[in-house]
């Protein structure tokens, strides 16, 4: 079981925000699909998932996408995913 907290932000300030909870283990290579479930819950576009990404998720427990990693516009600042643990 994993926990992952989704916060985007807008101005330094939390626009919105989620738990993606899981009962199943956690892998990297199920990463993406975390990703896209989160950004769906949330309503905001998938950003582009690069190994850097990944890399820092698994080091430091969060990742930050800024809205350079978006395909689109996106109206907010980043989107921060980071590890409950």
């Amino acid at each position: 079981m994993f926990r992952i907290w989704a916060k985007v932000y807008a101005d330094d300030h939390i626009e919105k925000q989620t738990v993606y909870e899981s009962t199943e283990k956690f892998t990297y290579g199920g990463f993406f699909g975390y990703l896209a479930d989160i950004c769906d819950k949330l309503d905001v576009p998938t950003p582009v998932l690069l190994k850097t990404h990944i890399f820092n998720y698994a080091k430091f427990n969060h990742v930050v996408f800024r809205p350079a990693d978006f395909m689109e516009s996106v109206p907010f600042d980043k989107l921060v995913l980071e590890n409950i643990l």
